[in-house]
């Protein structure tokens, strides 16, 4: 798993419930857009993320509409798995730290 990808995972699963629009995930992921809209696209594929545009409110001063995704039921388990396994691989390559070695009464290193 890609440092990038995690990142968006974390922010997805912070609020599973909460729709997060590009803007949004590429502030909370501190992504650049051509590395953020790719990703989501390769989720959208794989049915790990679902993907809706809003309805354009009168309110939105030309704004265009914007397009929120949220993860799938699927992509929650998906997600929460990757996340784990990739939190395992990282206590596992930690190297094993050694008793600090024992100092001798009076002599000074």
């Amino acid at each position: 798993m890609t440092g990038p990808l995690e990142r968006v995972l974390r922010v997805f699963l912070a609020d599973v419930s909460a729709p997060r629009y590009g803007y949004d995930l590429m502030k909370a992921a501190r992504l650049p857009s051509g590395t953020l809209y790719p990703m989501l696209a390769r989720l959208q594929d794989e049915g790990l993320v679902a993907a809706q545009w809003e309805q354009q409110r009168e309110d939105a001063a030309g704004r265009p509409p914007r397009k929120f995704y949220r993860l799938t039921g699927e992509g929650v388990q998906v997600a929460r798995l990757e996340l784990a396994q990739a939190a395992a691989r990282r206590t596992s390559r930690r190297p094993v730290q050694r008793d600090a070695p024992r100092s001798i009464p009076g002599i000074t290193r």
